[in-house]
């Protein structure tokens, strides 16, 4: 004779954030309802200094409303956009690598992506892309516009990638790798098909935050000529002498581009506290067989 026992309770949910309390979430709204009044004064205030100045008159606001110039933008938001996929990919690649290198047995590879990690988040990217645009070509090696702005970056992100999945691996049961390797994984293939996946799926949210992060920074293109978003404006800005005008609308573009990354990172971090490692569905039972002999009448 066999039975079926359900659950008793629902599965704990693995997430890297913690759920604010009552207070912290009390002192969220008090302080988002403070940034907002500052925020609204601030902008009212500005506006009252451009309508003195005369920088509101539709005159000044009317080339924008022309296709040519937001086709001419939209090219350098698509610059833009490259060059952040590229990063995203390759910086990706490598923080993976550096992560597991860190987090390796073995001490000289430890050491190393140990290393690299921390000079890495402490160089400025402004002086890596200064020795792409002007150290390396004095030894005659010399890169495109767009790798002398990629390059420097992958530099950068992928020591920021690295300390993200470190932490999604980190914030993971050790019972998960375990697991994998009682059914017979090696400790590679537990890596590369248990503890990664759910490490990076559990890490996703502060992925995308530095992936906002990653577009930002693709704005000192401008310093190679790259034509990414804000080189285009500059450019722009110096041809229709409304400089105001030109950067108010690229920074809209910006919100846009970058609000939309960032309300995607909210909603991925609400939904690890939904889910558990393995998402179980619909209830499965154990059976189990009753010791019980049993007795036909």
């Amino acid at each position: 004779m066999s039975t079926t026992t359900k659950p008793s309770g629902a599965r704990p949910a693995v997430s890297l954030y913690d759920e604010p309390g009552p207070r912290t979430r009390r002192n969220i709204r008090i302080w988002s309802v403070v940034t907002f009044v500052l925020l609204g004064a601030a902008i009212a205030a500005a506006l009252v200094q451009f309508a003195s100045h005369g920088q509101l008159d539709a005159d000044k606001w009317a080339p924008f409303l022309q296709w040519s110039i937001w086709e001419y933008l939209l090219v350098g938001l698509w610059g833009t956009a490259q060059a952040a996929a590229l990063v995203a990919v390759l910086g990706g690649i490598f923080g993976v690598i550096l992560a597991l290198g860190r987090l390796s047995n073995v001490r000289v590879i430890r050491w190393l992506s140990t290393g690299y990690i921390e000079i890495a988040r402490t160089v400025p990217v402004l002086l890596l892309i200064y020795v792409m645009l002007f150290g390396l070509p004095q030894l005659g090696i010399n890169f495109p516009l767009l790798w002398k702005l990629v390059i420097p970056l992958t530099i950068a992100n992928a020591a920021a990638f690295a300390e993200i999945v470190r932490a999604g691996i980190l914030g993971l049961p050790a019972g998960q790798a375990e697991a994998a390797l009682s059914l017979g994984m090696s400790r590679g293939q537990a890596t590369r098909y248990v503890v990664l996946p759910q490490a990076i799926r559990f890490a996703s949210p502060s992925l995308v935050t530095q992936l906002v992060s990653l577009i930002k920074d693709t704005s000192l293109g401008y310093i190679v000529s790259f034509t990414e978003l804000l080189y285009r404006g500059q450019v722009l800005s110096s041809f229709n002498h409304l400089l105001i005008q030109t950067f108010v609308v690229v920074t809209l573009i910006y919100l846009v581009f970058n609000g939309s990354l960032s309300t995607l990172a909210s909603r991925l971090r609400t939904r690890p506290s939904t889910r558990t490692l393995a998402d179980p569905g619909e209830p499965v039972g154990v059976p189990v067989t009753d010791p019980r002999p049993t007795t036909v009448a």
